[in-house]
């Protein structure tokens, strides 16, 4: 096939398109920015706050090593939401297109979630998070108690912590979820059929997944009651190891130091 003839002196440099933003309305695009600019900065916010909660976490997991000798903290994981996600969300929830109204009707955009050995664990950290002075409980959901029909079990709190900026202190508000081994373990495997199936999960996977649940609540009773076993001994022979070890060294510590002043009296 032939080419057209191109004409002699005619500009044959590509034309480059003009931005899609080119043919929108200029008030609508200067505002699509000013929502962006205010969401990095409404993310770089919530980035801090995970990062608070995860000082605050890392801080009770060494005091209980130190002041008990266990870690009731097996795992802790964190996430913030990406953009586009929490757009989505807005739409859903009828949001106007501004930031404050995002901030006032969407609460997980930072999230933690803390795995720990035992049902126990779970509300004695839930317990230390929600006294310290900096943090504000807003909602409590306690799905081990009282778990959803799917057999879903954790414990979810709304809390808020203040970010300081150079501008001053932002609260902020971020979702802490925490449960046991096994909860997670199942939560996990939930997720993963859910969104295979788009959430239409066959009546019979629903029904193996209520079984499950119930086998995973009664594993963690039976080990529960195995670990308080366990501790309890562990706490006798630390008391033993006290008075035969350390106790004889603290006893010996204030001996020498009598012994010093009588020699060298103030």
């Amino acid at each position: 096939m032939s080419q057209p003839p191109v004409l002699i002196g005619a500009d044959t440099t590509p034309r480059s398109q003009p931005p899609a933003h080119a043919f929108l309305d200029p008030e609508l695009v200067a505002s699509a920015v000013r929502l962006r600019d205010d969401a990095e900065r409404m993310l770089m916010e919530h980035r801090f706050a995970v990062e608070e909660i995860l000082t605050k976490v890392n801080i009770l997991r060494e005091e209980f090593l130190h002041l008990h000798n266990y870690n009731p903290i097996e795992h802790v994981g964190s996430r913030v939401k990406t953009m586009e996600s929490i757009l989505n969300k807005a739409v859903r929830k009828g949001c106007e297109p501004t930031i404050e109204c995002i901030r006032e009707h969407i609460f997980d955009i930072a999230g933690v979630r803390i795995t720990c050995s035992f049902i126990a664990d779970t509300y004695e950290i839930l317990r230390a998070l929600a006294s310290q002075n900096d943090v504000r409980v807003l909602e409590i959901k306690d799905y081990i108690k009282n778990p959803k029909a799917s057999g879903y079990k954790s414990l979810h709190a709304i809390i808020e912590i203040p970010v300081f900026l150079s501008t001053g202190p932002v609260p902020v508000n971020v979702e802490v979820q925490i449960r046991t081994i096994a909860m997670d373990f199942w939560a996990s495997l939930e997720h993963k059929i859910f969104y295979k199936y788009r959430g239409e999960v066959p009546p019979h996977l629903a029904g193996e997944l209520r079984d499950a649940a119930a086998t995973a609540a009664q594993l963690d009773a039976r080990m529960e009651r195995l670990h308080a076993e366990v501790q309890g001994s562990a706490r006798d022979d630390d008391a033993k190891s006290m008075d035969s070890t350390t106790v004889q060294q603290m006893v010996q510590f204030f001996r020498s130091t009598k012994t010093a002043d009588s020699v060298h009296p103030h």
